[in-house]
């Protein structure tokens, strides 16, 4: 082979291993600014055919019901906790800082933060459902699925 033709092959391959490179750079950087969404029994459960469990540390949404008699408030600090339900499904999640005016119990909500071990999510950020005219696809769908009233077991066990 004479010296163009390797100069061309070698200049071919660089830029292919660092298109490749790069490709690989934005996909790892993309993949820890993603949050997925899920429902109560999607933690619980598995979400899709392959029944993927969230990962403790991973950043989620999750969407569900405040569970009726859940809601508890630290009178010294800001600190609520609460739980989600819907089905087949009940999470334990934990917020500090205001809660929105629409928040309250038996309402649709969509809590963003971190999993943690025993199923329970330290919430950044608590959205509650304020208009029925729009609501982003994924919610929408996986309230309709999922949306029926708390099962009794539930309800026992808040108490």
């Amino acid at each position: 082979m004479n010296t163009r033709r390797k100069n061309r092959l070698y200049l071919a391959l660089s830029v292919l291993v660092g298109l490749g490179l790069t490709i690989t750079l934005v996909l790892y950087a993309l993949r820890s600014n993603i949050d997925l969404f899920y429902t109560p029994s999607e933690i619980l459960y598995g979400k899709g055919e392959s029944h993927q469990l969230p990962e403790v540390g991973q950043r989620l949404r999750v969407g569900g019901m405040v569970q009726p008699g859940s809601v508890k408030r630290d009178n010294q600090t800001l600190k609520v906790t609460f739980k989600l339900y819907d089905v087949s499904g009940v999470v334990d999640v934990s917020y500090v800082g205001i809660l929105p005016d629409l928040f309250r119990e038996g309402q649709g909500v969509v809590a963003q933060g971190v999993f943690e071990a025993g199923n329970k999510i330290e919430a950044k950020e608590v959205l509650a459902k304020h208009d029925e005219n729009y609501t982003p696809p994924e919610v929408k769908e996986a309230m309709e699925k999922n949306h029926q009233r708390a099962p009794q077991a539930y309800k026992d066990n808040a108490s």
